[in-house]
């Protein structure tokens, strides 16, 4: 064993008179700055050389090479040094030219002190949303996460436009985990649950049979203990008799998704498509409800969306054709900020209804809260404000006897910030996962802490490891990245300067 040690000990002393030599010389370099020239000293003067273990006994070798004495990080002397990021591509198929479909921008907040964050720009925005934040973050502490996100949440807005302000909120908490070597939900006032319950789509197929056998590995495979289902009038396309005026809007009718156009169904608010159901296409709509719960059962909560723009109207009809399978939630039946609307469509079903995944920032939720417009909030994290927003706006909806559930699509990245703001938040229900299917979506991180990311439909919540409790598996990334820009965390120093005055007073 001391023989081992001593080649150890051989082999450190090299590496670390290597790296002692290249720490001086950039002290003595006049373009260093005097905090990392201090912070430099610091280090030198902390350090503990593992050739030096060989003056102790056996047991205190191994007790001081086994602590978790933290030397990287002095939390008070943390400056936010760079801003980058990698775009990724997280689907199994190809999609058409020019969609944003899978699209997720990973971020990474660097220091002066070699730790960082990693946060996510929300599935489909514009890494550029969280670029044009680097000049208005660089120098700050990046543990002031309230302060920080208090000067940058003017550049959010509803929906993908909060991107950026939330995938930056998002990489600060990581950051400050680990600078202080706890997990993110510790820094959000501790944990209620040390797992989180999931929710996943329910596969398709008009095969019964062939929809069994992928429910069943849903259920049982995979674990999941809450399923979601898209119950759209895409499906009544080509039925002659299902719906009313359709056919004004042509090929793309009943489409909700990838039409630039503005004038376009997809663009089009759901009170001005004048587009109804008939008695016809509302009993093939249960049909379908009703072909899913015979394969599931009563047990596993169901939960609906992506209906398609129609009315106020239309949507209680429909809701009342469904609820005899007493679906979990009806979800986004109108659009968020229809109040009035949300009102009267909740109080004529029994089925409970959602929205929320396209809210920015607490204010809105409070109207839906209070108003009891909805029976349910639907924030996703990556377009609601961050962790500390969404934790916010979750306690506020439980004070009104509102429970909690969680919109989410992307990588493990922001799928480990919801996992920590969930485990942090008392009203939370479940949280959505959208890629089951996708077979490298998991390898794309590694846990810090060697725990599984997912078991058996339960995301498990790091009891130690530090910030979001997650570090990118480099090589699998890179295999992923989109092909509008592969680049992998290079420099952008072309965001680096502030070219414009923000303050929102006089």
């Amino acid at each position: 064993m001391k023989s081992i040690l001593q080649q150890i000990s051989d082999k450190f002393r090299s590496e670390e008179n290597k790296a002692a030599l290249a720490m001086q010389a950039e002290i003595r370099n006049p373009a260093t700055g005097n905090e990392r020239r201090n912070f430099l000293k610091k280090t030198a003067l902390g350090g503990i050389a593992l050739g030096g273990f060989m003056g102790m006994s056996l047991e205190d070798t191994l007790a001081q090479a086994t602590s978790k004495v933290n030397r990287a990080s002095s939390p008070a002397e943390l400056k936010i040094t760079d801003l980058r990021y990698a775009i990724t591509f997280i689907k199994n198929e190809p999609v058409a030219e020019g969609s944003t479909s899978g699209k997720c921008a990973i971020i990474r907040i660097d220091t002066n002190q070699g730790i960082y964050g990693l946060g996510e720009v929300r599935d489909g925005a514009d890494v550029r949303y969280a670029l044009m934040l680097k000049s208005r973050i660089l120098g700050q502490n990046p543990c002031n996460v309230e302060q920080i996100f208090k000067s940058i949440k003017q550049f959010g807005g509803h929906g993908r436009a909060a991107g950026g302000v939330c995938g930056v909120e998002m990489a600060l908490w990581d950051l400050c985990g680990k600078a202080y070597g706890v997990p993110t939900w510790q820094l959000l006032g501790g944990r209620y649950r040390d797992k989180v319950r999931l929710y996943a789509d329910t596969p398709e197929s008009t095969d019964i049979s062939e929809m069994k056998e992928k429910v069943r590995t849903r259920l049982q495979d995979q674990g999941f203990t809450w399923l979601k289902m898209d119950l759209s009038i895409r499906s009544l396309q080509g039925m002659k008799g299902a719906t009313v005026n359709t056919g004004f809007w042509g090929a793309g009718a009943a489409s909700q998704f990838n039409d630039p156009s503005i004038t376009s169904y997809a663009n089009t608010l759901h009170p001005f498509t004048q587009i109804q159901i008939t008695e016809k296409g509302l009993e093939h709509m249960a049909s379908v409800v009703e072909g899913v719960r015979s394969v599931i059962g009563y047990e596993v909560p169901l939960s609906s969306d992506h209906y398609g723009h129609f009315d106020v109207n239309n949507s209680i009809r429909l809701g009342r054709a469904v609820e005899k399978y007493r679906l979990a939630w009806l979800e986004d039946m109108v659009p968020w900020f229809y109040t009035d609307q949300w009102v009267t469509v909740t109080q004529a079903l029994e089925t409970p209804t959602i929205t929320g995944e396209d809210i920015f920032l607490k204010e809105e939720f409070k109207k839906l809260v209070d108003r009891q417009a909805v029976d349910l909030i639907h924030p996703d994290l990556a377009s609601s404000g961050g962790l500390l927003e969404t934790k916010r706006i979750g306690d506020y909806a439980e004070e009104g006897g509102v429970a909690m559930a969680m919109h989410f699509a992307g990588t493990p990245v922001s799928f480990m910030a919801n996992v920590h703001c969930a485990a942090a938040t008392q009203n939370f229900l479940a949280l959505e996962h959208h890629s089951p299917d996708v077979p490298f979506w998991e390898s794309l991180v590694k846990t810090t802490d060697s725990r599984k990311l997912i078991e058996k439909g339960f995301a498990n919540v790091p009891h130690l490891a530090p910030g979001l409790g997650v570090e990118l598996n480099e090589e699998v990334v890179k295999q992923h990245l989109h092909k509008s820009d592969n680049s992998y965390f290079r420099p952008t120093p072309e965001w680096n300067d502030s070219q414009s005055h923000h303050r929102l007073w006089s």
